[in-house]
């Protein structure tokens, strides 16, 4: 269970160093009734979405930080950032450091002014030296970086099962076009190739929309997909169109989808993978982010029961994009010791800290493999590492009225049977002025 832990210190939990643990021990030693010394101890706040088990986590990728300059950081995490934050910004009481889950927000933050670019206190050197371009771009506004990223998910998987890929001698798809193939040849064997659940409470949709978005990107190419976002093309370009009705080829195919659209529909997205496994699955491939692994049946051994491939290219020219979402650091409050955090951030150590605990991929080049627990983990590493282009989820770099409003309610009306154009003309028609 998830739960918003009130602001405290930072705590140093079991996945913490032990070393950091004994500094910990130390300071508590020290403290006295009236002594003064808490009340000069060097601190950065931190705002993010991290809760629960994810929060314990960051919390002990950041303990090395503490130990090393002393600095204690008090990380709030919240389940309502998205609108808690603005409200405190507004107030004037932001945190030192914010933790964005995606790019957007923070980049109305740094158009008002309210950020502190990063170019302020690291060089550009640094920072080229531990990300790809695409990183520091989708970090930058108007071509200044103010976001370091922490957390990448990746979405452009296609998961299956290897026992049965290989008991039927079912190869991996390379391209679109061998994907249906495989797709197709399951149908004649009397089985079902996918299993796609889109139901997921208020956030309905979503699941199309990363279909959609992926299709644009390996058919009209990231330029017009950046085009697409800023609308600088409607949305109801036929470039969109075209890649609404692949996504339709295959979710609207009842010999295609397990249970075919009512059950696409209905099925929590957490639920659909479970479909995979069993002497007789209900499906043999489920397009998703890494983060459904948590999702995945507790008997599932990740080295073994489940692996992942990317998701094939369509048009050649376009290559292998991947299509990503993260958590972003950015800072309000330009202190000593929020700038040290910011660096601290950018170093390999918290990133190889989080990457043993498990259920996180990093941004940040230089990451060895070998530090992820899983074969699964490492895998899903590499495809990251290797992407020809990356670009972030569209739906949540649009305004909130699209992205996830009329974007998310518009694919599940294609869904269910709307015509294309209709769905993409309402959803232009609903962009801000």
């Amino acid at each position: 269970m998830f739960f918003v832990q009130k602001k405290s210190p930072l705590k140093l939990t079991s996945l913490a160093l032990s070393s950091a643990l004994v500094l910990t021990g130390c300071v508590g030693e020290q403290t006295t009734p009236g002594d003064d010394t808490a009340s000069d101890t060097k601190q950065v706040t931190v705002f993010g979405v991290m809760i629960g088990e994810q929060q314990e986590k960051i919390e002990a990728a950041l303990a090395p930080f503490t130990e090393e300059t002393g600095i204690e950081v008090v990380y709030e995490g919240t389940d309502t950032f998205a609108t808690t934050l603005p409200i405190r910004v507004d107030s004037g009481n932001p945190p030192d450091l914010a933790m964005f889950p995606q790019p957007g927000l923070m980049a109305d933050f740094a158009r008002e002014g309210r950020l502190v670019p990063l170019t302020e206190f690291m060089s550009l050197e640094d920072l080229q030296a531990a990300y790809d371009e695409s990183w520091i771009q989708l970090g930058s506004v108007e071509n200044v970086p103010y976001g370091v990223w922490y957390r990448a998910s990746v979405k452009s998987l296609v998961w299956y099962n290897p026992q049965q890929f290989a008991a039927n001698g079912y190869e991996i798809p390379t391209t679109w076009d061998e994907m249906l193939a495989l797709s197709d040849r399951l149908v004649s064997e009397g089985k079902t190739p996918w299993c796609i659940g889109m139901e997921s409470g208020d956030s309905t949709g979503w699941v199309g929309t990363d279909w959609v978005e992926e299709i644009m990107l390996r058919t009209a190419g990231p330029n017009v997909y950046d085009q697409w976002i800023n609308h600088e093309i409607p949305f109801n370009d036929p470039a969109v169109e075209n890649a609404v009705n692949i996504f339709g080829d295959i979710v609207r195919n009842e010999d295609y989808v397990y249970g075919g659209v009512v059950s696409a529909l209905s099925t929590p997205f957490g639920d659909s993978i479970q479909g995979l496994f069993g002497e007789d699955p209900n499906c043999y491939l489920h397009k998703q982010g890494n983060f459904i692994e948590a999702f995945l049946p507790t008997d599932i051994n990740l080295n073994e029961d489940v692996d992942v491939f990317p998701l094939p290219q369509i048009n050649p020219e376009q290559g292998l994009p991947i299509l990503v979402a993260g958590d972003v650091f950015a800072m309000f409050n330009d202190t000593p010791e929020a700038r040290q955090l910011m660096e601290y951030l950018a170093s390999k150590t918290p990133h190889e800290v989080a990457a043993g605990l498990g259920g996180y991929l990093s941004p940040r080049q230089g990451i060895d493999l070998a530090l992820y627990p899983t074969d699964l983990s490492r895998k899903q590493a590499e495809i990251l590492g290797n992407a020809e282009v990356i670009r972030f989820d569209a739906s949540d770099m649009m305004p909130g009225a699209v992205g996830t409003g009329t974007f998310w309610s518009g694919m599940v009306d294609y869904v269910g049977g709307a015509d294309a154009a209709t769905v993409l003309t309402n959803i232009e028609n609903s962009w801000p002025e």
